[in-house]
């Protein structure tokens, strides 16, 4: 293999804010509940503006869950406390980067050495730069893989997780692209 190719982002035909205005644009956050008065307002006051532009953002969440203070025994359970310390936000634990993060669906069994098994959800980062032994999202020959990165010297190749799969070493010449970084693996027990 020539080269790692690590790739975030990048221009796609179509993609990216529309200079309509021939001008710069800024995104504002109205509440959701006053999305529709906003827009007749502007309607009725600035007969110049596009109001078909102005869309109503999801709002991000802020849920505080309940921290407990006191640690889980794997093995024989310790008296229980019935009190909360502090709280802890999902999308704070979880996601570091929210603008370069996604979330994919699982579709093979080649990683289910670690607990990855199919429709497992992967939170991927994109911003961050892969590193030996990460789990990564890679693109391989336009198809997409989940597997461990390998790297020794300049050597590189995608390690599976199951021994029923095959590690994936590159031809002279032939590409990797790492899509992005596993940072997560959401997982239903029920």
């Amino acid at each position: 293999m020539k080269h790692l190719k690590q790739q975030h982002g990048g221009k796609r035909e179509g993609a990216g804010r529309k200079l309509e205005y021939n001008e710069p644009t800024k995104v504002l956050r109205v509440p959701e509940s006053r999305v529709l008065d906003i827009k007749e307002y502007l309607k009725k006051n600035k007969n110049e503006i596009e109001i078909n532009h102005i869309r109503q953002v999801d709002p991000v969440t802020h849920i505080a869950i309940p921290l407990a203070s006191e640690r889980v025994q794997a093995g024989f359970p310790s008296p229980a406390q019935d009190y909360v310390e502090q709280t802890l936000d999902l999308n704070e634990h979880l996601i570091k980067n929210p603008a370069a993060t996604f979330i994919v669906r699982v579709n093979s069994l080649s990683m289910l050495g670690i607990g990855i098994d199919i429709n497992d959800e992967l939170i991927v980062d994109r911003s961050l730069d892969a590193k030996h032994r990460d789990i990564v999202i890679a693109l391989i020959d336009n198809d997409f893989t989940v597997k461990r990165l390998m790297i020794e010297g300049d050597q590189h190749w995608l390690k599976a997780e199951n021994p029923d799969f095959d590690d994936i070493h590159f031809d002279e010449g032939q590409e990797l692209i790492i899509w992005g970084v596993v940072t997560r693996v959401l997982k239903n027990f029920r």
